[in-house]
């Protein structure tokens, strides 16, 4: 008799809560939204101002390479480049547009 007590206690005992399902998904959320705004949204906006550059490249820029090149453009074509590669106008490359990673900087 005593057990039968004990576990018809149990079943009636306190009602557990069912914890809300979005709130056991937030600290998920959490995460994502804070990898957006520190890894993902920079990156694209940084994507996004290489790839204006590279539309807007004229001749007479001078130009960085992603191979560390230097060089000033001397024509442009639809994925190429043609850059002039030290002081002798005898050197003369071609570069992908893809290859470019920056405008160089004038010392002043």
């Amino acid at each position: 008799m005593i057990e039968d007590l004990a576990y018809a206690a149990n079943a009636a005992g306190p009602a557990t809560a069912e914890p809300n399902p979005i709130l056991s998904f937030m600290p998920l959320i959490l995460m994502f939204v804070i990898f957006y705004f520190l890894l993902i949204r920079p990156q694209q906006k940084r994507q996004q101002d290489t790839q204006k550059m590279i539309q807007n490249l004229k001749k007479g820029d001078r130009i960085i390479t992603s191979g560390g090149i230097l060089g000033e453009i001397t024509s442009i074509q639809e994925d190429y480049v043609v850059i002039k590669v030290g002081n002798n106008d005898l050197t003369k490359m071609e570069v992908l547009k893809s290859a470019i990673v920056g405008l160089r900087q004038e010392k002043k």
